[in-house]
């Protein structure tokens, strides 16, 4: 059975493949081919990927990117769309579906709303609560340097306190909008902010939030 994991690695395939290597996204300093490598290096390299988050790799990490993105570029396409290796803690639906379902969605949205023409994408609702829960289990996480409160709010009325702090910002959207502003994408995130002006201000500028 097909999971949101592996729809949206095959969504974001088709789009980087149609985009070509050289279009743009919303990753600062990043074109579709480096961000098909990244994702082909965070799957099938965990000795150089480990730089996402460990400092003492990062320069390991982009040298190993680099080496990845003067790869063919339909070659890291066919890496993406056929998923990670046996060996890849990455294989196991469980683990995929984890942490790739909004990696995936993310990273498939930096590519169609790098688009001066993208549209908004409406998403199944099956989908949208997958979504709202890794928001509910990660929040604090992705809003832990947060300038401001931070508090997430669906339409329907539904919360998660996303930092502890005065004053609050509360940002109202959809659950895949949601993610789009916390992980650092505030420009293009369809939201609405209540709160202090300044405060407001303050973290629609932010280049803190995210992981």
């Amino acid at each position: 059975m097909s999971t949101h994991a592996k729809r949206e690695r095959l969504l974001l395939a088709d789009l980087l493949e149609a985009q070509g290597p050289a279009a743009p996204t919303l990753c600062e300093g990043w074109q579709t081919r480096d961000l098909a490598a990244h994702v082909v290096v965070r799957e099938r390299r965990a000795d150089a990927a480990g730089g996402l988050v460990i400092k003492q790799l990062a320069a390991r990490l982009e040298r190993v990117q680099a080496e990845f993105a003067a790869k063919p570029y339909e070659e890291l396409i066919q890496l993406i769309r056929t998923g990670p290796p046996r060996f890849s803690p990455f294989s196991l639906k469980q683990v995929d579906e984890a942490s790739n379902a909004v990696e995936f969605y993310v990273h498939t949205e930096d590519v169609r709303r790098a688009a001066p023409d993208w549209t908004p994408r409406e998403l199944d609702p099956v989908f949208a609560d997958a979504l709202w829960s890794r928001l509910e289990r990660t929040a604090r996480l992705v809003g832990r340097k947060a300038p401001t409160g931070l508090v997430l709010r669906r339409p329907d009325g539904r919360t998660v306190v996303a930092h502890r702090g005065t004053p609050v910002v509360t940002v109202t959207g959809e659950p895949s909008e949601l993610l789009m502003f916390v992980y650092g994408r505030q420009e293009v995130a369809d939201v609405a902010l209540d709160g202090d002006k300044d405060a407001i201000a303050t973290l629609h500028e932010s280049k803190r939030l995210g992981l």
